[in-house]
Parts: C-alpha cells; structure tokens; sequence
C-alpha cells in the first residue's frame, strides 16, 4: 500500500504505535513499565559515586543516576528528567538540562534564545513564526524556545496554542523545585508521543484490532528473528548480548570480489531502521563482510548519511584493530523482544 499510515492500537494490554511507509513498518513505539523518557521528577540527591563524577538521586520510581554533580550536596533537591532506559542492574539516567517537547516547539529553560527550525525557508513563514513567538514569551524572559520543522505546515493557531501550553508547563514545572521526591510529569506515551513525532502526512487508523489488518502484526513477527535478508542477497544477523549488540554481516551467495562492499553498503543503510524497530541501543560492533580497506570511507559515508536521518543519538565511534566498526547508541527505547514477550 502506497502512502504513509500511523496505526493506534494496543499489544497484549500494552499501549502501541505503528508508522507504516508504503506497506513497510518504518517505526514501532509501545508502553513498557520503566519511566518512559522525557518524565520529569523533583529528585532528592543522595549519595555521591567516586570515580564516576555522578551521584544517584532518590525519586518516587526508585533510584536515578545523574553525571556532572559539581556542587551538588547530598539532601539537596533538583529537577531532572529522565533521557533514556537503563541497562539492568543499573540506575535510570537522568539530566539537570529539562526540555519540554511537543508537536510543534521546544521550551529550553536553561537555554535562552528564540530559534526557528533552518528546514524552514520560506520567510512569510518564518516572521508568522516569530510574531507568535513574541505573543508568548517576553523579551526578557530566562526561558527558551525552539520551533520544530512541523511548523511549516502548521495552522498558526495550533502552533500558538502549542506554544502556550508548552510555556506555561515549563513555568510551572521550574517554580516547583522545592520539596520532597516527586514525579512531576511523565513522558509521553506511543500514541502522544506517534503526534508528537511523526509529522509527515499520513493516514491515521485508530480501529481496534487494526494491527492485524493492516500488516504490523506480521511485520512484528518478522523481528523476532536475528536474520534480516538485505537487499543485493546478502544478509545480517543482529544478536544483542548483555555487553553489546553484534552485528554479524554475510555476503550470502555472491561471491564476486565487489559482493563484501555490496552487503556492508546494504547493511549501512538498513541498520539505523533494524535498531530502532528492535529497541537497541548502548554499543554496538559491526562485524562486516571482507572488503578492500580502500573501500572504508565509502561504508563511512553511507552510515552517516543513514543515521543522519534517525532521530535517535548515534555516536559512530570508528574502527577497531580487528577491522570491527563501533557504534554507540542512546538506549532511548526498551528492546521489543522484552516487550513482545
């Protein structure tokens, strides 16, 4: 099927999002039981880690890790927000720098300045932004603000009415800094969040059981394996570990002195996708098909051009002496197969 469709509906009792792109699962989002990120919690500093430069925090959901706490005095209190999953055994990460994020805007606290999304040319556009900007926020005041790329196609009194409820959540939250652990907003849930972030026209489906009818159940099913069949006929095998996800790349039948080029090229641009959909994240080590080292720096820049447009944080780190290639990668998702299971 042509076209773009975001379908909501639920998965064994669980919140869930599906993007759909011309009949392919393009992004998955479902409701897990850790704090999603983006939740934002009045925190109680508790005790410092030596060597770590971090200190964990008390919070009504349990302990939370925060790095950078130059100052920071045991008993004291401090708003923080939530930046990704933690791996087991280990503490919630979380920052002092809180965003809050919506379909069309960014509120910045910490960060003053009025910036506009550079995707956005037109300058009628651009001034019609700026005005509603000056509506909401004075001159003046300490806060930021950042108008998303989905302003381009956005009625004005939506974005203003975004904006304004954004503000005035950002007000309150940072005024209620003092006093005893407490969760002060959670992060969005997939359907929230499937606004929020996926922006592009698309259909959307909201009929129960609609999973099943239109393909996401079947494309689930297709994650639950390691082997991903990549186009050229070569293939990968994604195995996450509890150190790292392994990426094992094979060139399949070819055997042409081009077929280990042919395979990693495939597998750069299909990886950012497979990481996403499966909830992977931390590091990450590509252990690539046979190709000349002269052949490097093209895989480079076709990796980067592929994760330059995966919203996710993705850090390639380079080359290992065994001819590996790293990644890190933001564990801003849980992994599905947790989920799924």
């Amino acid at each position: 099927m042509k076209g773009s469709q975001i379908i909501l509906d639920h998965l064994g009792g669980r919140e869930a999002a599906a993007l759909m792109v011309d009949g392919k699962l393009e992004d998955f989002l479902i409701a897990g039981e850790a704090p999603r990120p983006g939740t934002i919690y009045r925190a109680i500093a508790d005790r410092p880690v030596k060597g770590q430069g971090g200190m964990f925090l008390k919070t009504p959901d349990g302990p939370v890790f925060l790095r950078q706490v130059k100052g920071l005095a045991p008993g004291q209190p401090l708003l923080v927000q939530v930046t990704g999953y933690a791996e087991d055994g280990k503490a919630i990460p979380v920052t002092q720098k809180v965003l809050f994020k919506s379909r069309y805007a960014i509120v910045t606290p910490d960060a003053p300045g009025r910036n506009i999304s550079r995707s956005i040319k037109d300058d009628d556009i651009r001034d019609m932004l700026l005005g509603l900007v000056h509506e909401v926020l004075d001159d003046d005041e300490d806060m930021g603000l950042i108008l998303r790329s989905s302003c381009a196609t956005g009625e004005a009194g939506e974005i203003a009415e975004d904006i304004d409820t954004m503000v005035s959540l950002a007000r309150q939250v940072i005024s209620d800094g003092e006093g005893p652990a407490e969760l002060l907003v959670e992060g969005d849930a997939p359907h929230e969040e499937a606004w929020r972030e996926w922006t592009d026209q698309a259909e959307v489906v909201t009929q129960e059981g609609c999973f099943e009818s239109h393909g996401v159940l079947d494309a689930l099913e297709e994650l639950k394996t390691v082997h991903v069949p990549l186009d050229g006929g070569g293939s990968m095998f994604i195995e996450p570990t509890r150190a790292l996800v392994a990426v094992d790349v094979n060139t399949g039948a070819d055997t042409s002195p081009a077929a280990g080029l042919k395979a990693n090229m495939a597998t750069a641009r299909a990886l950012p996708r497979q990481l996403r959909l499966r909830g992977l994240g931390g590091q990450i080590t590509l252990d690539l098909a046979p190709m000349p080292k002269k052949d490097r720096r093209v895989f480079e820049s076709a990796l980067r051009a592929a994760f330059r447009a995966d919203h996710i944080d993705t850090t390639l780190v380079g080359w290992t002496p065994l001819g590996h290639y790293e990644l890190q990668r933001k564990r801003a998702r849980l992994p599905l197969k947790i989920l799924l299971s």
